[in-house]
């Protein structure tokens, strides 16, 4: 039955346009955990203190659901073929946020998933996640065999390359699972050479203070003076590392139409969002994950580009 039940999921998971499904088995991250505390240890979280709380249920699913068995894993092809202007007084953010918010258009799917699961093994127990709670995704993404952790610390596929969104619905049912892919980076560093601010101290390791992503969305307050002129009129998040991997070149153009860029998020004048009112930036960003960084983050990531010309 285990290989039955994981089979049917699989096979809904697909009629709901995901592009890639696999099966892990809910058993602790022991040696995740491991790398997670030197990270932390490390202060590579910056300012994200959440990272260091709930340790136990981020590295155990039992934590989170009793008696947990599987770990289902899926992931959603983002990518389109937009690419940001290089005028120096147009703004760029990363491209999974160029349209709807993903939390919203995965959790739709996710949850309609979680109901089929439902009909078809009835009285069980679970919860989903996505990019939400404490949960470890890349690590489940790994061990679902979905794909393999990169360089960049982004989880890579064969089919997709980077450009996937992650989700999780841990269960107490036991399934068939699936094993984890090759590590395929091999010798490559491309993504560590080319990220302007260093923030790849070394290979699958990010320290956050200096990423211009979690700079541009996460932190609050002034940005280091030292590194905005290297942020290269990105104003909310940063895809260089992924632009420059090698498996990207198997990107394929996403199928969901709210993941295609909003007409108005592909010229963003630097000089409008510095003075960008809150009225506006609701308006403009509703239902984006651009909201992520508020009014007042976005319009000081835009200065900064700004003072940088």
């Amino acid at each position: 039955m285990p290989e039955l039940f994981a089979e049917q999921i699989k096979i809904k998971a697909e009629e709901l346009g995901f592009s890639k499904v696999g099966i892990a088995c809910a058993e602790p991250l022991t040696i995740e955990r491991k790398h997670l505390l030197e990270w932390l240890n490390l202060g590579y979280n910056a300012s994200m203190e959440w990272m260091a709380r709930d340790i136990e249920k981020r590295i155990d699913p039992h934590k989170v659901v009793p008696n947990a068995k599987s770990v289902i894993c899926v992931a959603l092809n983002y990518y389109s073929s937009f690419q940001p202007s290089s005028e120096p007084t147009i703004g760029k953010i990363s491209r999974y946020a160029c349209g709807s918010d993903y939390h919203i258009v995965m959790m739709k799917r996710m949850e309609r998933l979680f109901s089929f699961i439902n009909s078809v093994i009835p009285n069980i127990n679970g919860k989903i996640y996505v990019d939400t709670g404490s949960v470890m995704e890349k690590a489940w993404a790994v061990r679902a065999g979905i794909g393999w952790m990169g360089k960049h610390s982004n989880i890579i596929t064969r089919e997709y390359g980077s450009w996937v969104f992650l989700g999780e619905i841990i269960i107490d049912v036991e399934l068939d699972y699936d094993k984890p892919v090759l590590d395929r980076c091999g010798t490559c560093t491309a993504c560590i050479d080319a990220c302007p601010t260093q923030a790849l101290v070394q290979p699958y390791v990010l320290d956050a203070d200096k990423c211009i992503s979690y700079l541009t969305i996460e932190h609050r307050g002034d940005l280091p003076n030292e590194l905005t002129p290297k942020f290269q009129n990105w104003i909310y998040g940063c895809d260089i590392c992924q632009e420059v991997c090698p498996w990207n070149r198997f990107q394929r153009e996403t199928n969901e139409p709210e993941f295609q860029p909003r007409e108005e998020n592909t010229a963003l004048q630097l000089s409008e969002l510095a003075n960008i009112t809150q009225e506006e930036f609701s308006r403009r960003f509703r239902n984006s994950a651009v909201k992520r960084t508020k009014r007042i983050g976005l319009a000081r990531n835009a200065n900064s580009q700004l003072t940088n010309h």
